[in-house]
Parts: C-alpha cells; sequence; structure tokens
C-alpha cells in the first residue's frame, strides 16, 4: 500500500496576470475580498501585497516613471495613474514559425504586421538526413532575423515610440534587434519580455494590451 504524499511537499502556485490601469483598483479589492485583506509593502521591485492568508501579489508598472509619476493619493493610485499613461511602445515577438511586430499605445495597435516563417526543428532521423536539417536551420534562422528586422523597420517607421518590448524566442529577439536594419532603435530602453505563444495577430494585439498594463504575479501559499 502506498502511503499518500505528505501535504507538506507542496509548492507555492505562481502565476502572472496583466491589469490595466483603469482595473486596477477593483483587481485589488477582489484579491482583499479573497485572500482576507492585505497588507501594502512598497518595494524596490514593485509593489506587494502580503494577505492574510499567506497569499502574495507583486504589482510592477509596465514602465518606469521616467520623470512622469502617476498621481494619486497613495501608491496604489500613483501606479494606476502611471499604467494609464498614454506612452508609445515598439513591440517584437519572434518565434521559429512566425512574427509579431506593432506599435502600441494604451493598449491599442497603432501600426502592425504579423507574419509566418519557418526554421527547421530538431529532427530524430539520422545520418546524411540529420547533419543536412543541421546544416539548413541555421541559415533558416539568419533568413527569418533578416525578413523580420526588415519587416519591423517598416512597422516602427510608421509610428514615433519610447520603448521597445521585445517576445518570444529571447535568442531570436535579440538577435532581429541587433541587426543592423534596426540600428535607429538599438538604444531606446527595453521593458519586460513577453513570454507568448507563436505571435499571430490576435497574439499580437493581446501583447499590446499585457504590455501597457500592470504586471501582476500572485503566489499562493503551498496547501495545508
Amino acid at each position: 500500500m502506498t502511503a499518500p504524499a505528505a501535504s507538506g511537499n507542496r509548492q507555492p502556485s505562481v502565476r502572472t496576470a496583466f491589469v490595466s490601469g483603469i482595473r486596477l483598483a477593483g483587481w485589488v479589492e477582489r484579491f482583499a475580498a479573497a485572500h482576507g485583506g492585505y497588507v501594502l509593502r512598497d518595494n524596490d521591485d514593485g509593489l506587494r501585497l502580503v494577505a492574510g492568508d499567506g497569499a502574495e501579489a507583486l504589482l510592477q508598472a509596465p514602465w518606469p516613471a521616467d520623470g512622469r509619476p502617476g498621481r494619486g493619493t497613495d501608491a496604489l493610485e500613483r501606479l494606476a495613474s502611471l499604467a494609464s499613461q498614454p506612452r508609445r511602445l515598439g513591440l517584437l515577438l519572434v518565434r521559429r514559425g512566425g512574427y509579431g511586430i506593432g506599435v502600441a499605445s494604451e493598449g491599442t495597435l497603432l501600426a502592425s504586421k504579423a507574419g509566418t516563417r519557418y526554421v527547421q526543428g530538431r529532427t530524430a532521423a539520422g545520418g546524411q538526413s540529420q547533419q543536412r536539417f543541421a546544416r539548413r536551420r541555421p541559415q533558416q534562422a539568419d533568413a527569418l532575423v533578416e525578413a523580420v528586422a526588415l519587416q519591423a523597420a517598416a512597422v516602427f517607421a510608421a509610428e514615433p515610440f519610447e520603448y521597445v518590448v521585445p517576445g518570444g524566442d529571447r535568442t531570436l529577439a535579440d538577435l532581429v534587434l541587433a541587426d543592423a536594419a534596426l540600428k535607429a532603435y538599438v538604444r531606446l530602453p527595453r521593458l519586460a519580455y513577453l513570454d507568448v505563444a507563436e505571435p499571430k495577430a490576435a497574439v499580437l494585439r493581446k501583447a499590446a494590451a499585457d504590455a501597457c498594463s500592470v504586471r501582476v504575479q500572485v503566489t499562493d501559499p503551498a496547501g495545508g
């Protein structure tokens, strides 16, 4: 007979959500109601809500104040105000199967382009077939980087923006942003990386909304 697993081995669960500035007050009220209230701590990494049942929520602004702090009577109001500012972001999302590029403000795309490209994945085949795929894959990746960089340069030229938001495959995104076609944007500050699926049009629209929202990381206590 197998003994049941000890409850003490359960790990806390962590989930991430994105909440627009206008909805932040309501989200905090629901968090308090669900977790028995909270204590607010203003830390270097953001605002932390420590709830009565052990749950925690870390709230992080979508961009730095940069001399334009949010207005309000308390830290939560100021964070909501900051996140509601109409700042412009250049989004560059790329994975092996495609890309999504856009300029966003207040959660809405002002200019955008999404497309598909293919980079050969790993293969279980052996011998000459495997070697042929191994030689082809770097060439495909180089072609993807160059093509996405050129598309990004065209989209970015349509609307001015002040921050870059990379997402998808970190390595590919970094390579695209380092391409000569995007040298005009290399000095712009980069905001938090977005972990996205294949960046089709719908994914790009959601990324635009998320990038302009408060990033909320909720940690639920381990089960008793």
